[in-house]
């Protein structure tokens, strides 16, 4: 064993142990990694800042401005209020009528706004109708999760993944490849939870703070901390809320516990605090990232019906022209170097949202999620060290030798196993990278089509359904539903095995192993 590879595994592996331990934000856990890497000549300068060039990353930090043009529109508050029965009805019959449409919108849309958007108006929805809104919220979450998984731009997993085909020197993925499989994880989630979701899911818990009346101008408001709240680690009674927000905490809800007693408790990303306030702190942070959702039970709506519609029609443009443009016999009618695909389409329709001040433009940088797209451009970073130090061909080889004599059937599901296991305690985008270069490794060593691995990756990586720190959207539902960790995992592991043996069974159905020159 080389001292290359020493050093890669070695650093691997405090990598996942600083992940799963939330000792700093993963950003910077795998840029720290890649630096360790180029200090030791592992990579080259130029391969260490490839990811931050790649056209995938750039596709993600556009799709995260369009879906926040599409936020501030208010086009998904309307559709909501749409979808939501005003009138007594049962579970079943109100997940029936919004959970196939959220799915829908999360295929074209960042999953995250979406949730945002929705979590808080039905849960105000729920009281209303005197439901629980327990049975919704991680429904909510996971709808979206599944429906992110049936396109190119669902989920940035797949972008991810698809980059790093084409790095390779293979066919990505079209538009629409990854839902011949996603399609039928999504359909068998969403019945699952029609089916499972009210008698796995614990009943209302009880609301501890109530409105005071003694100022009318004062009403409570959720708040998700989120990455850039400067008091996180803080102890309450060390960090004065009220001077910097204006507010006064009034809970803080974890991991199902509610804390009304604050002077111990210290602030961590994803807590939902109750706080007290006027309106003027949902105008003044509801925008920034200090806080990832804010609920009150006020509606507003920053963007008039034509700007909705022109909204939706640029949405639309920008799906159609990217599924048109990936039609055989398009490039022979187009100029030299011009590529009718997804990052030249989204490129355009950013553009014109940032001119038509559908967002801020001002303000553009804060609707970014900077440590996602460093995580993914680190991420090229520590594929490419596997693949130059040899830790992708060794285990790979390793893999091979615990289960030579089943073929690439049972290497398929061991791959799965691995991506899923990862991405339920780290990031959906760390798992996918460490995942990829031995996806690529075996099918080279067993000389099958890579492309089986490469889609069974997508689909694991994107399957956070067993805990809340898997996807940022559980994070967010956890908060506002008061839920507790094993609530995850008793509704989400048979939704995570679900999705283990649809991919397992159809994608080398659809894929097949043996190697199509082709498709390669």
């Amino acid at each position: 064993m080389s001292i290359e590879i020493i050093i890669v595994l070695l650093s691997l592996v405090a990598m996942l142990t600083a992940l799963i331990m939330d000792k700093m934000r993963p950003g910077m856990i795998l840029f720290s990694v890649v630096v360790i890497f180029l200090c030791t000549g592992i990579l080259t300068p130029k391969e260490m800042l490839e990811g931050f060039s790649n056209k995938g990353m750039i596709t993600v930090a556009m799709l995260f401005l369009v879906s926040e043009g599409v936020r501030q529109s208010g086009a998904l508050t309307q559709l909501i209020k749409k979808l939501l029965p005003q009138e007594k009805t049962s579970v079943f019959k109100a997940q029936v009528r919004m959970l196939p449409s959220i799915a829908f919108i999360s295929a074209f849309l960042n999953n995250t706004p979406v949730v945002v958007i929705f979590a808080p108006i039905i849960k105000r929805w729920a009281s209303y109708v005197k439901l629980p809104a327990t049975y919704f919220l991680i429904p909510l979450s996971y709808v979206t999760i599944l429906g992110g998984i049936c396109t190119l731009i669902g989920t940035s997993t797949n972008l991810v993944v698809h980059s790093m085909i084409l790095d390779a020197g293979m066919k990505g993925f079209s538009m629409f490849e990854l839902g011949k499989v996603g399609i039928f994880i999504a359909l068998a989630g969403i019945i699952y939870l029609f089916l499972f979701s009210k008698k796995l899911l614990p009943a209302n818990r009880p609301e501890t703070t109530n409105e005071e009346d003694s100022d009318s101008s004062l009403h409570l408001v959720e708040a998700v901390i989120g990455p850039r709240f400067p008091g996180i680690n803080k102890r309450v009674r060390e960090f004065d809320f009220k001077r910097h927000y204006g507010a006064e905490i009034k809970e803080l809800r974890r991991s199902g516990r509610t804390y009304t007693d604050l002077n111990e408790v210290s602030f961590r990303e994803g807590d939902t605090l109750v706080v007290l306030t006027d309106d003027s702190f949902i105008q003044t942070w509801g925008e920034s990232s200090v806080f990832l959702m804010l609920a009150n039970g006020k509606e507003y709506e920053p963007a008039g019906k034509k700007k909705r519609w022109f909204t939706l029609f640029l949405l639309l443009f920008m799906i159609v022209g990217a599924t048109v443009g990936e039609l055989p016999g398009i490039e022979q009618y187009l100029p030299e170097g011009i590529k009718l695909d997804m990052f030249f389409f989204v490129s355009i329709t950013t553009v014109i949202m940032a001119w038509s001040k559908i967002f801020p433009p001002q303000k553009y940088t804060k609707y970014i999620s900077w440590d996602i797209l460093i995580t993914i451009a680190c991420a090229f970073a520590i594929s490419k060290a596997m693949e130059n130090s040899g830790v992708a061909d060794l285990l790979a080889g390793y893999i091979i030798s615990l289960s030579h004599d089943y073929g690439p059937y049972v290497l398929l599901a061991v791959l799965f196993i691995i991506t899923n296991i990862f991405t339920e305690l780290i990031t959906n985008n760390a798992a996918a990278a460490l995942a990829f270069p031995i996806a690529l490794s075996l099918s080279t060593q067993l000389g099958v089509n890579p492309m089986p691995f490469f889609v069974v990756i997508c689909m694991a990586a994107s399957a956070s359904f067993s805990t809340p720190i898997g996807y940022q959207t559980n994070l967010i539902v956890q908060g506002i539903g008061n839920y507790k960790f094993t609530d995850f995992v008793r509704i989400g592991l048979p939704l995570n095995i679900i999705t283990f043996l649809i991919s397992v069974f159809l994608i080398p159905l659809i894929w097949p192993f043996k190697i199509d020159l082709n498709t390669l």
